[in-house]
């Protein structure tokens, strides 16, 4: 799985349709309203890298209220719920 965090300006008035519109976007799995100098930050899941571009060049830019966009790769992900929640698979 390859994982990407987009960080979104947008039209400061449209931020709440505009992560509606982002998150219906297939290969988007959260987008999150944020404070600082973004206005919106999506994480994309895709299984090649290939569908970045389409995932997000393609579709996610192309969303009406988007200004600008910076595409961060994930190399490794460090999560300790991530690991208790795979050791935890079947267990009550």
């Amino acid at each position: 799985m390859i994982t990407a965090f987009v960080l979104i300006k947008t039209d400061a008035s449209r931020i709440p349709e505009t992560a509606e519109q982002i998150s219906a976007i297939q290969g988007i799995s959260e987008v999150y309203s944020v404070t600082g100098e973004w206005d919106l930050i999506a994480v994309a899941r895709v299984t090649k890298h290939d569908e970045l571009a389409d995932v997000i060049a393609d579709r996610l830019s192309k969303v009406d209220s988007v200004v600008h966009t910076t595409t961060h790769i994930a190399f490794r992900a460090y999560s300790q719920h991530d690991l208790d929640a795979a050791f935890a698979l079947g267990f009550e």
